[in-house]
């Protein structure tokens, strides 16, 4: 699955193959979850993102015989995180994105712990339904995304 694109077709594209499961769960890593949640915010609001994001990913790890890997509050965490980090950027371009979201992608340590404690996220009711924090994360200054005041759309259509 690349993730070097940024355009709706390719989003779409990206997307189709996931809820097929058809991705090689070689190159699923962390950053392809990130890339595949940032396209369906991409085409979708949030709440169907979520949605489409979650059953997808639930139907993937149980092709694949890992469901007990699923975790849903992680899984919301990042897709409301990404979701809020999109709304303040004034770019639609993946690697933009990237270059502006380091902490999402460091592994060690993930920012999940920032807002998480382990206790938290250990328990069978985050791993079946999403629960709120139990941490203050650290201060990140929040800035509105800036209007596209061109003629032209973000993205082009299809």
């Amino acid at each position: 699955m690349s993730t070097r694109t940024a355009s709706p077709c390719s989003a779409s594209t990206s997307i189709e193959a996931f809820e097929d499961t058809a991705v090689d769960p070689d190159r699923f890593d962390h950053e392809a979850h990130i890339h595949i949640g940032w396209s369906y915010l991409q085409l979708y609001e949030l709440e169907e993102a979520l949605y489409r994001f979650s059953a997808a990913l639930r139907r993937l790890t149980k092709r694949l015989g890992i469901e007990t890997k699923y975790h849903e509050t992680i899984t919301w965490f990042f897709m409301i995180l990404i979701a809020e980090r999109r709304s303040t950027s004034a770019s639609n371009d993946w690697q933009v994105f990237k270059q502006r979201n380091a902490d999402l992608f460091a592994r060690r340590p993930s920012i999940v712990r920032h807002y998480y404690s382990d206790e938290r996220l250990g328990t069978s009711l985050a791993r079946t339904q999403f629960v709120l924090p139990d941490r203050v994360p650290p201060a990140r200054e929040i800035t509105p995304r800036a209007h596209n005041t061109s003629e032209q759309p973000l993205d082009p259509p299809c």
